[in-house]
């Protein structure tokens, strides 16, 4: 038996309490645009939508285990994971390219300025350039690797994907679904908590779960390299944690409602 929300030791119970809870508790919400373009003469992009889920699951210790609880779109996850934590703010990338619902090129053009880029990625919000703040400079995912080797056991290794920019959608585009990662070593274990404000659940759930689970594997990796390279050996003793997940709408078109009965 699944419960709605809770804590999980394998993402495959995760994705079919997710599945479970939109069929039994899923809404339709019409929300007027989608991806920054206007829907409002297209009732069949009304979303479904399961409002306001969190889980809790134990990340496993080995990429190939997770790929198998999870199922992500392979081999395109794992290549843009490393798109992602390559360390250059990419725009637009290759990957996006390769996503297996990646449309025509026509379309996508829509969400592309005159230079080909994107309103965001992924790689420009973890590698942001030097870029100066109100008062400080911005950080970016390298900072969080330097702030945990120097504070392991900080409560401020955040890695935020929502920028100020994005607030109130001033200019009227593709705005990013995940607000951030925060990172925390507790009990011996590298956790993560992934605030997400949207989420669909057939075209990208399994690979947000994946590529956030695999953080925190990548993140243990960069830590422990900086033990040896120090001679030091407490990130050896670090395990794998939970990822803590939270998204405020979980969501399906409305003509994909019969295919939550599939069970895929």
């Amino acid at each position: 038996m699944f419960v709605m929300e809770g804590y999980y030791r394998d993402f495959s119970h995760v994705i079919e309490a997710a599945r479970q809870g939109l069929k039994k508790k899923g809404k339709y919400v019409d929300v007027g645009r989608w991806q920054g373009i206007d829907i409002s003469d297209k009732p069949e992009m009304v979303t479904y939508e399961l409002y306001d889920w969190s889980f809790k699951c134990q990340i496993a210790t080995k990429i190939e285990t997770l790929k198998k609880q999870i199922q992500p779109n392979l081999p395109w996850a794992d290549d843009h994971f490393e798109e992602r934590v390559g360390g250059e703010p990419l725009n637009p990338g290759e990957q996006y390219k390769n996503w297996p619902f990646f449309r025509r090129q026509k379309e996508n053009d829509r969400h592309r300025d005159e230079e080909g880029k994107h309103s965001h990625t992924y790689m420009e919000r973890f590698w942001t350039p030097a870029l100066e703040g109100i008062r400080y400079q911005y950080g970016n995912l390298g900072d969080v690797v330097d702030l945990l080797y120097r504070e392991p056991y900080t409560r401020q290794a955040y890695l935020p994907i929502w920028f100020p920019e994005d607030t109130g959608v001033k200019f009227k585009g593709r705005v990013p679904c995940s607000l951030g990662y925060h990172f925390m070593v507790r009990n011996d274990e590298l956790h993560i908590f992934y605030p997400m404000r949207s989420c669909d659940f057939f075209r990208h759930f399994r690979d947000d779960i994946y590529m956030a689970a695999r953080m925190v594997l990548w993140m243990l990796d960069q830590l422990r390299k900086r033990d040896e390279e120090q001679g030091s050996h407490f990130w050896r003793n670090i395990r794998p944690g939970k990822l803590s997940m939270h998204i405020l709408s979980m969501h399906i078109f409305a003509a994909e409602v019969p295919l939550l009965e599939r069970g895929k």
